[in-house]
């Protein structure tokens, strides 16, 4: 009874949060992202009439800046509020979270997803896109890998996330291994969920995040979850920016097959 209540009141805390994030979202974009587009269009205008070489020098670089702030705040707005995950659900915003990693750094993107995750409620999937998105914000900052790869599984009523680098661990990234760069938000906002993050990592050998979700939904344990394939690690090719894809359908007993993109 006392779990219940507590992880009842875990959901409800992690709901506000996203509440939150997403009344902060929508401030940036009608205040502050409205009047950047306002003192753009003014500068522009002060750019087309400026007739002194020295001035209009001045105002094209004002608008560099410019741009390049309302790019940011549009960044911030989108990992506030995400709406490719409200709008298309987890699958697709884990797609887009990862081509848009992978295009920004150059680094070898490894992404393997299920075609459907049925049963999976909203909750979840929010917290696994958070994760995703801490965990990929985390490589592009402190890795120095030169590919990555995220993988997601549904089966046995039971959500597994694994995001993993090739870059140069915790080791040399934090002395408090396992506490930093928001990985304390990423276990709390799990836990509240009642799964688990394992964290592993060592000099130079890279890092592996694994989360693991059981699935708050009536549709759990189908007689196709045994088609899931457990979590093991795949090699990844040190190689340029390309952008890798494999789906993996619920597919009828005897037939295991898998569709591969590039």
């Amino acid at each position: 009874m006392l779990a219940a209540q507590s992880a009842e009141s875990s959901r409800h805390l992690l709901r506000a949060q996203e509440e939150e994030r997403k009344r902060i979202s929508r401030e940036l974009h009608d205040e502050a992202g409205q009047g950047l587009m306002a003192l753009r269009l003014y500068l522009a205008m002060l750019a087309s009439s400026s007739e002194n070489p020295e001035n209009l020098l001045k105002v094209q670089e004002a608008l560099g800046l410019l741009d390049r702030t309302i790019e940011d705040l549009r960044r911030v707005i989108a990992r506030l509020s995400p709406r490719t995950l409200d709008e298309l659900g987890l699958l697709a915003a884990i797609r887009k979270e990862t081509r848009r990693m992978s295009k920004a750094t150059g680094m070898k993107a490894d992404l393997d997803l299920p075609e459907t995750l049925p049963g999976v409620d909203h909750d979840t999937e929010v917290a696994i896109y958070r994760s995703v998105q801490e965990a990929l914000q985390n490589i592009a900052k402190h890795s120095q890998a030169r590919s990555f790869m995220v993988r997601l599984e549904f089966g046995n009523g039971l959500v597994r996330l694994l995001v993993e680098d090739d870059g140069v661990g915790f080791a040399r990234r934090s002395a408090a291994r396992g506490q930093g760069f928001g990985l304390v938000g990423m276990r709390d906002r799990i836990a509240a969920l009642g799964g688990t993050v394992r964290i592993r990592s060592g000099r130079e050998t890279g890092t592996r995040v694994t989360i693991v979700v059981p699935v708050c939904a009536a549709e759990t344990n189908s007689p196709d979850d045994a088609n899931a394939l457990p979590l093991t690690r795949k090699d990844v090719e040190p190689a340029g920016p390309v952008f890798r894809e494999v789906v993996k359908p619920r597919v009828a007993e005897g037939h295991d097959h898998q569709v591969h993109t590039r």
